[in-house]
């Protein structure tokens, strides 16, 4: 969204440039922690014992009279909280590049977000539908924010500063998620010693990530300016420009093959990032503070394993090192079905291994998508990179949800994420980027 918008800011603008970028770095550091202690960590396992709690003697809850089976309960609100995200962010992107006011709709966004984070405290007893649609609310609410977050990077930073400047906000977010999880970690490890019980210390987790979202969102909405722009006539420009750009994209069949490709495996991606710790706690009956440290150690790792990757990239080509890192996702996810229960040194050996492969999977498919883009029109085709991803993202999440559903085996839903991986792997295998590189009209260099 907002690429008829862009402006490179001007050089007299220099110190106040730095000062926008210093806000912008801190939104990142504000809702980072609700992907990480929430969504992560925390959520899924405790929803899904709500559920339980709630579940009719043959396991199911009923939400809208519905059957569920209560362990498929929070992968189904994942899974409904995407939908509700891309119908609503062409709305809110068309009304940001309509008007030029995207900071009060960012603060829309991220307080809503913030504010049913928070509310998580009250999810207790048998509250399940509670539980769900706060996080369908919070789930699409940070999807929405974190389009316009992205969306005021080329505002903000020139062209050579813009890998910097997105690459200090990424690891703002990564400190974030670590530091909070440290201090979530000590709470609900020494909850007796603080006198709660263990769901009272969950709830606390879970509601200072909504705290922790609010304050720090001040920083960002203090230092980042609106820009006018052109007033934009017509209800919905946003769905309009996606599908005028994906019409576009129809001239560049080699482009769309590649961002097929990252669509099917990084669905698989995110799917494993939700729903690890449901498998951890539900399938290997690991404690939540085991959990807790395996996710510190993938954030750790996802950041050394994106920099060894890059390393790797500039020998081997991006192309190849995708698809070697696709691999090892697959292994990953067999030796996961293996995995003995009540084994937590195993699931820190398979933590390891998600970390090392998480980070840069994901930041060599973005810098090769960079390269298949015509030029000047980067802004448009990753306003339709990061709808379509979203876009795409409930499948991975329904599929487990569904596999549990139909087996009642977390073993069997945590294998059947391979489809993505290996379907990946075969159509990113297919695609000649040095050739799809040309087509766009773009130099490829010399590792790709």
């Amino acid at each position: 969204m907002g690429h008829d918008t862009v402006r490179t800011p001007p050089a007299d603008g220099a110190a106040e440039r730095r000062s926008e970028q210093r806000g912008w770095y801190f939104y990142d550091w504000a809702c980072s922690v609700y992907s990480t202690s929430v969504l992560t960590v925390f959520l899924g396992p405790y929803l899904t014992s709500v559920a339980k709690s709630a579940a009719d003697a043959d396991g199911y809850v009923h939400p809208l009279g519905i059957p569920v089976r209560a362990g498929s309960f929070f992968a189904y609100s994942v899974s409904l909280s995407v939908i509700v995200a891309v119908l609503v962010m062409p709305l809110v992107g068309a009304a940001a590049d309509r008007t030029g006011r995207k900071k009060p709709l960012l603060a829309a966004a991220a307080y809503t977000g913030a504010a049913a984070t928070a509310a998580m405290f009250f999810l207790d007893g048998d509250r399940y539908l509670l539980g769900g649609a706060l996080l369908v609310v919070a789930n699409a609410a940070q999807s929405v924010a974190m389009m316009l977050y992205n969306s005021y990077l080329p505002q903000i930073a020139p062209p050579e500063e813009r890998d910097a400047v997105s690459s200090r906000g990424w690891a703002f977010g990564y400190a974030a998620g670590s530091l909070v999880l440290v201090a979530n970690l000590v709470l609900y490890t020494g909850h007796d010693a603080f006198g709660l019980s263990e769901s009272m210390a969950v709830r606390i987790c879970l509601a200072s990530a909504g705290l922790w979202w609010g304050a720090f969102a001040l920083i960002p909405l203090r230092r980042l300016r609106d820009r006018r722009t052109a007033g934009r006539e017509g209800a919905l420009p946003g769905f309009r420009q996606l599908a005028a750009t994906v019409r576009d994209m129809r001239r560049h069949p080699l482009t769309l093959a590649f961002l097929l490709a990252y669509l099917v495996y990084n669905d698989g991606i995110q799917t494993v990032i939700s729903q690890a710790s449901v498998y951890g706690s539900e399938e290997l009956g690991l404690e939540q503070s085991t959990l807790i440290g395996a996710v510190l150690l993938v954030q750790v790792l996802a950041v050394a394993g994106a920099l060894a990757m890059g390393r790797l990239a500039r020998v081997y080509g991006a192309k190849r090192t995708i698809l070697g890192s696709l691999v090892a996702w697959t292994v990953t996810l067999a030796a996961g079905y293996f995995l003995p229960a009540g084994a937590p040194v195993w699931f820190f050996v398979l933590a390891a291994g998600i970390g090392l492969v998480l980070g840069g999977s994901q930041a060599l498919s973005r810098s090769l998508f960079s390269h298949l883009i015509p030029p000047g029109r980067e802004a448009e085709y990753f306003s339709a990179y990061e709808m379509s991803d979203r876009g795409m993202s409930w499948l991975g999440p329904l599929l487990f949800g569904i596999t549990y559903q139909l087996t009642g085996s977390y073993r069997d839903a945590i294998i059947s994420l391979v489809i993505f991986f290996v379907l990946g792997f075969a159509l990113l295998a297919r695609v000649p980027v040095r050739r799809a590189i040309g087509e766009a009209g773009n130099p490829a260099p010399d590792g790709i």
